[in-house]
């Protein structure tokens, strides 16, 4: 008994057949038209619109009508040296400065336990610790904490229970960090927005801590340096660049937000407030994009400086 043979039709060649070997053959011309309709987007859209709203900060404002004098000029950019929005300028450096820093002292200890000591499932319930808090809504976690922070609050009732009301009394007396609760200060503001950015610190400072080398460590040991010394001249100059890669989303993040110090602070305005008002409120639009200029440029110094320690390794 034979086996019958049965000749197949060969496959039309069709148009999408076709295309399908040209793009095979050539996987730039693939990767470009991925690529063309986000970047048209990001590039039209947003970058667009950003240019056009920037381009405001050349012209200014008439100051009878109110209306935009398109005219080119440098007395807007000028405007930002006055003490009232120089202060602005250096309030929300300094804010979110203190974030950073806070944020870095909280985060190591937490991301070198999980790096170096927790073992499988610790590690996954850190994951999901850490990740949890990102899944409910911001503005929740906003109210929250200002009814945490308020003055018969948690924070406030427990400091009273442990005897240390006298101590946050003496907190909030001081001129610059106080005020007549925590919600209503700057420390409550560097408290929550230090909760809101925590886990964007945590993550980048454990991945770059995996990545330090075990033999490292042991041999830093052997050689009679001590769990101290390891660590200065060790574990911190390599888990470096992970704590300035955080510190870029800390530092970015609060640099530009707005609706924190609506809702917690007082009533001295930072950055996104003032742009948010100037643009809104005022109607000054050419100022508005000239206080939009100010982050830009601490955010390029900042990534200048971030490239050069590696730290976008670490993202």
């Amino acid at each position: 008994m034979s086996l019958a043979t049965f000749e197949l039709p060969e496959p039309r060649e069709g148009a999408l057949r076709r295309l399908s070997d040209v793009l095979t053959r050539h996987t730039r011309l693939l990767t470009l038209l991925l690529l063309v309709p986000p970047l048209l987007w990001l590039g039209l859209v947003y970058l667009g619109s950003l240019f056009v709203f920037l381009g405001q900060s050349i012209f200014s404002i008439d100051e009878f009508s109110g209306t935009i004098v398109r005219e080119p000029t440098t007395a807007t950019l000028l405007e930002l040296f006055r003490p009232a929005n120089y202060d602005i300028v250096l309030r929300t450096v300094g804010i979110a400065t203190a974030v950073t820093l806070l944020c870095a002292l909280i985060a190591f200890p937490i991301a070198y336990y999980a790096a170096r000591y927790a073992g499988p499932k610790v590690k996954a319930a850190f994951y999901l610790a850490v990740m949890m808090p990102l899944w409910s809504s911001y503005l929740v976690k906003v109210y929250g904490w200002k009814l945490l922070l308020a003055k018969e609050g948690a924070i406030g009732w427990f400091a009273d229970r442990l005897g240390l009301g006298g101590a946050l009394e003496a907190w909030l007396d001081l001129p610059l960090v106080g005020g007549p609760s925590l919600s209503v200060s700057y420390t409550g503001m560097v408290l929550t927005f230090t909760y809101l950015w925590l886990p964007f610190m945590i993550l980048p400072v454990q991945a770059a801590l995996e990545r330090v080398p075990p033999h490292l460590i042991e041999a830093a040991g052997d050689l009679g340096a001590s769990p101290g010394l390891v660590f200065r001249t060790v574990i911190l100059p390599l888990a470096m660049p992970g704590v300035v890669a955080g510190a870029i989303f800390t530092f970015s993040l609060t640099l530009g937000d707005y609706i924190v110090p609506q809702i917690i602070g007082t009533s001295a305005l930072v950055l996104g407030q003032a742009v948010y008002t100037l643009q809104g409120t005022a109607g000054n639009i050419p100022l508005a994009a000239a206080f939009s200029l100010v982050p830009i440029l601490v955010m390029a110094v900042f990534l200048t400086v971030a490239k050069r320690t590696g730290a976008f390794d670490a993202l």
